[in-house]
């Protein structure tokens, strides 16, 4: 087949009489396929923006565990085989490879001409041959979109830029997306929980389950295991408002509204799982959690009392070891750039660092994802093993979460947020689940209270979001 030409078209505006949140309102109703992306990191420059996705025109999407299914622009889903887990990288490379990209007319276009969409937990079987059954699929393993108009909100500059991917016989609705963009109407509907919530276990089952993980720990066959459960929750109105909701609640690197109509997936992640930038990869192992107090002078006692935690310190070398050992595979020049930082979040206090190496020549952006798949963070040391045991503890299959969601770039680049403070809201029922890292020390009760703290934010954003109108 021949190349799709695309051509990105941008127009600047000032941003100082909007929000992402209240364009991505305006857009929603009138156009199908929407999704926005926010940083609460302003301070940094690289973290400044915000996207909105309108109209998806092209993708790539796992059906089942035999088929990923190509969408060009302009042509007819097109079913292709995956008849082994190194074909799929091999797929992924070749869609990419039908878009000859013009130059980017502005340093915006570059987030235009990408790849919008995830790939869960459940998708571990397309990159790793490993020996586990094969999960009952809730939602496409792995789903990535071209999207027709990307809105770039650089908070930094204060500036709004439209960017439009013009492809040959593709019908242009930028005076329509422009209009809603000024319009001064914001609609908003609401939201209430209907019934009460739900769990896939008691809290005498979680404490059971991470008994038993500390057990693998003492016969060696981990060093660590991520234990989770999930919670369930009835609604009926708008789950954006739960988004609204959490975005103020638990602010973050990584906010994310993602609508596919059946499903939607949105949430308030601290914690990359790989991003690419220039050719260089970067980890940022999080591991090492303490709840926050409120007051100042508490909570640098709680810092220095975290970093001197010699079961933390242990859970986060082993961490940060394991990113190395995840980049190596992809990459030359690696070494640990940050090493155990106190990072200070809405509810949490986290250990955070840094790893980071030069991406070997030739490699496609959704190869150096799968080798860096999943997040040892939300698995275990060692990985291959830790899965394994995950899901025999487990008690039902993870789906979205551990995974990861963001943009990958036709230019190589790739930001992906691990998929956790991450709500599913599919049948009228939000999905919400979290885990704690168990190793020999680990103290079951306080596991279990690592869990309900990091689930704090959701169960708040839930009860808020009943109060906005």
């Amino acid at each position: 087949m021949s190349k799709i030409e695309l051509e990105t078209i941008c127009t600047t505006h000032l941003a100082d009489v909007h929000t992402p949140v209240g364009i991505y309102l305006r857009l929603r109703d009138r156009f199908r396929d929407t999704i926005l992306l926010e940083s609460s990191d302003y301070h940094a420059t690289e973290n400044s923006y915000s996207f909105i996705g309108v109209n998806a025109i092209g993708g790539l999407e796992i059906c089942n565990y035999k088929t990923l299914e190509f969408k060009l622009p302009g042509e007819e889903p097109e079913q292709r085989s995956l008849a082994g887990s190194s074909d799929l990288n091999e797929l992924l490379q070749e869609f990419m490879g039908y878009f000859k990209v013009s130059p980017p007319p502005h340093s915006a276009a570059k987030f235009a001409q990408s790849l919008y969409g995830y790939t869960s937990y459940d998708a571990i079987p397309f990159f790793e041959k490993i020996d586990t059954k094969t999960p009952k699929l809730s939602i496409p393993p792995m789903r990535y979109r071209l999207y027709q108009y990307v809105i770039v909100i650089n908070h930094f500059k204060n500036e709004l830029v439209i960017c439009e991917n013009k492809i040959a016989g593709l019908r242009s609705e930028l005076k329509v997306l422009e209009a809603l963009i000024k319009s001064k109407d914001v609609p908003v509907y609401p939201f209430s929980r209907a019934g009460a919530e739900q769990s896939n276990m008691k809290d005498d089952d979680y404490l059971e389950m991470v008994k038993n993980g500390i057990q693998h720990c003492h016969r060696g066959d981990v060093f660590q295991i991520v234990l989770s459960r999930r919670f369930e929750q009835s609604f009926i109105g708008d789950e954006f408002n739960v988004y609204r909701a959490l975005r103020n609640i638990n602010p973050s690197p990584y906010l994310f509204f993602f609508d596919y109509g059946d499903y939607k997936l949105m949430g308030s992640s601290p914690e990359s799982q790989v991003i690419v930038k220039d050719q260089q990869a970067r980890l940022h192992p999080i591991a090492g959690t303490i709840r926050r107090s409120g007051d100042e002078t508490e909570e640098r006692r709680l810092a220095a009392q975290l970093q001197a935690d010699v079961k933390e310190q242990a859970e986060h070398v082993m961490l940060v070891d394991l990113a190395r050992n995840d980049l190596s595979r992809v990459c030359t020049g690696v070494e640990v750039s940050q090493f155990k930082e106190v990072q200070y979040y809405s509810h949490l206090i986290h250990l955070v660092s840094e790893v980071r190496g030069d991406v070997k020549s030739g490699l496609n952006p959704f190869e150096v994802l799968s080798k860096t798949f999943p997040a040892g963070t939300l698995s275990g040391a060692p990985k291959y093993r830790a899965m394994q045991l995950i899901q025999d503890l487990e008690p039902d299959a993870r789906g979205y979460y551990g995974g990861c969601i963001g943009a990958i770039g036709l230019n190589g680049d790739c930001n992906h947020a691990i998929m956790i403070r991450t709500f599913l809201s599919r049948n009228n029922t939000l999905q919400y689940q979290a885990g704690a890292g168990v190793v020999v020390k680990s103290i079951p009760q306080h596991e279990l209270e690592e869990v309900n703290h990091k689930l704090n934010a959701l169960k708040s954003a839930i009860i808020q979001a009943e109060t906005i109108s």
